[in-house]
């Protein structure tokens, strides 16, 4: 596996957030840009000029990060030591989730807590999926016009950029149907 490579795992998985080291080796492969995309790796590495990997030491960060999630993934949590069977899956309903601040599926406390709760159980070890809600236009931006006014904006999530993929069953997308 490349370091490029290497660096896409690390960014889809959201324990970058949580996790400074693999943050800082984020920032580290280009500071500004780091900051021009809010803190997004998968953006970041969308725009990267891939010869910053050369830099002396960038290659070797990568691999033992990329281990480091690996072990993360790989050990015994509290709940992974009972069968399949005995351990149920857990689905979390919330409409938002705070989890990051370049995945802009939250807007107050709440969504706050709903992403700590998943922090937890993934450090835990707790079998849980989140489902929630991706808006393609998500929250409103807002600005103070010259007269003193409310200017919004409504950005498009452009999702190449987002830390996330499509849910897959045997290489088609998962659509959910929901009646009401």
């Amino acid at each position: 596996m490349t370091s490029f490579e290497q660096l896409q795992e690390l960014a889809y998985n959201l324990r970058w957030d949580w996790h400074r080291p693999t943050r800082e080796l984020f920032r580290e492969l280009d500071p500004d840009l780091w900051e021009a995309v809010g803190h997004n790796p998968v953006a970041l590495l969308r725009r990267l000029d891939r010869a910053v990997l050369e830099r002396e030491g960038l290659s070797a960060r990568a691999d033992a990060a990329w281990r480091e999630l690996r072990a993360y993934l790989e050990a015994s949590a509290p709940l992974a030591d009972a069968s399949p069977s005995e351990r149920p899956l857990v689905a979390y309903f919330s409409a938002e989730f705070g989890i990051t601040e370049s995945l802009r599926i939250y807007s107050g406390g709440l969504g706050v807590l709903a992403g700590d709760h998943l922090k937890s159980a993934s450090d835990l070890g707790v079998p849980l999926v989140a489902v929630g809600l991706l808006y393609r236009q998500g929250y409103f931006r807002q600005e103070i016009g010259p007269r003193g006014r409310q200017l919004e904006s409504f950005p498009a999530a452009d999702f190449e950029d987002l830390p996330v993929r499509p849910a897959v069953r045997d290489g088609s997308s998962v659509y959910v149907t929901l009646p009401f």
